[in-house]
């Protein structure tokens, strides 16, 4: 492809994701935009904390377009934290290509058998780090993955932005009933948002580091959220907190 076409192909997708409304919508414009690729399916989330029920796992995904049956296995399964794509992307700042990673457990050569039984055989995952330090990624996934080495810049870039239109979207407050903190857990949050370390708090709180972990946990719980970063935005614009 013409290296202006090819431009203006990129400029004209980000355009487009930035006039995205919901999640859903940035998910679909990523695999029709990527279907020439043989991109059948685009899934973006943040990894879950080891421990974390697998109930929990689902408010850790931005985006899917992921076959709702495999979706649900995945997560009721807790297959996030034993998938040898997630493993890798844990510790590796670059993009790569599902053939180049090996399963470690029994537990993980089960998630990618499982995968092929929806077509799911090949993929490209794009890792990232939310603001707070916490690791994430981008894939994209179907039966066969051709993504020539031009095109993967281009690639790389939409996918980025795409990852930060997502995480905006997750920041917004939802339409559900209003979420009550308790004076702890609002004093707790007042006091992150205004940059205090979790022993800062403590030592102002009278509390100790782990009791501050304890409000912060539960705060994250009832705003669903995924990281402490996440959860005092969600609190700003839900007016919990000033």
């Amino acid at each position: 492809m013409p290296q202006a076409k090819h431009l203006d192909r990129t400029f004209n997708l980000l355009r487009d994701l930035d006039r995205a409304a919901t999640p859903d919508e940035i998910a679909h414009l990523l695999v029709g935009a990527f279907r020439g690729y043989g991109v059948s399916y685009v899934m973006a989330g943040i990894v879950p904390e080891p421990g974390l029920p697998p109930r929990r796992h689902g408010g850790f995904v931005l985006a899917s377009t992921m076959p709702e049956e495999w979706a649900r296995r995945y997560v009721s399964r807790g297959y996030a934290l034993h998938d040898p794509t997630v493993r890798r992307l844990c510790t590796s700042a670059v993009p790569f290509e599902w053939n180049a990673v090996q399963a470690e457990t029994p537990v993980g050569g089960r998630v990618m058998d499982e995968a092929t039984e929806f077509g799911i055989r090949a993929g490209l995952t794009i890792p990232f780090v939310t603001l707070d330090g916490e690791p994430g990624g981008i894939s994209f996934s179907g039966a066969a993955i051709e993504i020539e080495a031009a095109d993967r810049i281009a690639v790389n870039l939409v996918a980025t932005y795409a990852v930060g239109q997502l995480l905006l979207m997750n920041s917004r407050p939802s339409a559900s009933e209003p979420v009550r903190l308790s004076p702890r857990e609002r004093e707790t949050l007042q006091w992150a948002a205004e940059g205090k370390t979790d022993a800062e708090i403590g030592m102002v709180m009278g509390i100790t580091a782990s009791g501050v972990d304890y409000h912060l946990r539960s705060a994250r719980t009832k705003l669903d959220t995924v990281n402490k970063a996440h959860t005092v935005a969600q609190a700003l614009r839900a007016g919990l907190i000033t």
